[in-house]
C-alpha cells in the first residue's frame, strides 16, 4: 500500500499535473451546488439504499442529451449493459463505462447521456455496464461484473486489449482501478488505458482532505461514505481489499491513468495519493484538479462549461492511445 499525502501545493513542480486556477465558476456549474443541497436536505437518520438510489438517479438531470448519439441494451452474463454509439465513431475501439453511485445507487440510465458525452468527444463506440448493486449484491459483485464485461469485450466481441480504455467516475472510479487490479488476479491482458474520476476509497476515509475541504464539499462527509461503506461491505467486507480500495492497490505494470478531480472535493486527496502510488510503481498519471468543483462535476456536460472542459480533456488525452485519429 501507499500511504503518502501531500497537499496540491506542495505538487506544482509535477509537470503533468494541471491545477486550473479560474478565480471564478460559471453560473451553469451552480447547478450541482443547488442539487447537492437539496440532497443533504432530505438526508435523515433512517436513509436507506432505496432513498440513496432515488437521490442519485437525479444525477441525470444535471447532463444534457448529446446530439447523434445512440443507444442499444444488451445483457451480459450477469447483469445489463448498454452499447453507446455515436454517429461519427471508431467501431474498432471501446470505452468501458463504470457508473457511480457509491456501489449502492446510479445506473447506466442515470449516467446514459454523460457517457454519451464522453464517447462522442472520444469518437468511438462505449459499453456502459449496469453492475449489480449492494446491498443486494455485496462487494466484490461490481468489480467481477466490470471484469467480466472486459472479459466478454474481448473474448466475445474481438477487441484488441489495446484498443480497450476504462472510465468512471466516483465509485465508478474506483472500478476503473480496481478492474485492472482484478484482470491481474484473472491472468487478462491490461487495457490501454484507465481515466478515473474523482475515485472513491470506500471505507478508508483517512484523507486529509475530508477534513480541509469540509466547507468547500456541500455533499460528502465522513459518515456519508462510512454508511454507504457499510452497505457495501456487509460485516465481513475487508475495506483494505486492492479490489475495493485503490490506496491497496499494486500498480506496477498498469497502463496510463489520467485522472480529474474537483478542488472543493472531501475526496481530493483520495486522487492525489493514487497518484502518488501510480507514480511510486512507475506509471504513467496525469491528474487535473479542477478549482471549485464539486464531486462529480463532469456529469453537467453540455450544461456548464467546466463539464464541457474536462470532457474535452479526456477525449484529447484518450484518442492517440486508443489511435484515434
Amino acid at each position: 500500500m501507499c500511504r503518502q499525502v501531500m497537499h496540491i501545493e506542495q505538487r506544482s513542480a509535477h509537470p503533468d499535473r494541471d491545477t486550473r486556477r479560474d478565480d471564478v465558476i460559471s453560473a451553469q456549474a451552480e447547478q450541482i451546488v443547488v442539487l447537492y443541497r437539496d440532497w443533504v436536505s432530505r438526508q435523515t437518520p433512517d436513509m436507506t439504499e432505496v432513498d440513496a438510489r432515488a437521490l442519485f438517479s437525479e444525477w441525470t438531470t444535471l447532463t444534457s442529451e448529446p446530439d447523434d448519439v445512440r443507444y442499444e441494451e444488451i445483457e451480459l452474463e450477469t447483469c445489463g449493459a448498454m452499447w453507446i454509439l455515436p454517429d461519427e465513431r471508431d467501431d474498432g475501439k471501446v470505452l468501458l463505462c463504470s457508473h457511480g453511485g457509491g456501489y449502492i445507487g446510479g445506473s447506466m440510465q442515470v449516467h446514459r447521456k454523460f457517457f454519451g458525452h464522453v464517447a462522442k468527444a472520444a469518437g468511438c463506440r462505449a459499453l456502459n455496464v449496469d453492475y449489480r448493486l449492494a446491498p443486494e449484491f455485496p462487494h466484490p459483485a461490481s468489480v467481477h461484473d466490470m471484469t467480466a464485461a472486459y472479459r466478454w469485450l474481448i473474448t466475445d466481441q474481438g477487441y484488441a486489449p489495446d484498443h480497450i480504455a476504462l472510465v468512471g467516475d466516483s465509485a465508478g472510479g474506483a472500478l476503473a482501478l480496481t478492474n485492472i487490479a482484478n484482470m491481474r488476479k484473472r491472468g487478462l491482458p491490461f487495457p490501454a488505458a484507465t481515466m478515473p474520476l474523482s475515485p472513491w476509497a470506500c471505507r478508508d476515509t483517512s484523507s486529509p482532505s475530508y477534513q480541509t475541504n469540509i466547507d468547500n464539499d456541500v455533499l460528502t462527509r465522513r459518515e456519508l461514505s462510512s454508511w454507504i461503506a457499510d452497505l457495501v461491505l456487509g460485516p465481513d467486507g475487508d475495506w483494505r481489499d486492492p479490489l475495493i480500495n485503490p490506496f491497496y492497490v499494486d500498480y506496477a505494470g498498469f497502463p496510463p491513468i489520467y485522472l480529474q478531480v474537483g478542488g472543493y472535493e472531501a475526496i481530493l486527496d483520495d486522487s492525489t495519493r493514487i497518484a502518488d502510488c501510480a507514480r511510486n510503481a512507475n506509471v504513467d498519471v496525469k491528474i487535473d484538479v479542477f478549482p471549485q468543483m464539486q464531486h462529480c462535476f463532469q456529469l453537467m456536460a453540455g450544461n456548464a462549461p467546466e463539464a464541457d472542459d474536462a470532457v474535452a480533456r479526456l477525449a484529447q488525452w484518450v484518442r492517440p492511445l486508443l489511435g484515434i485519429g
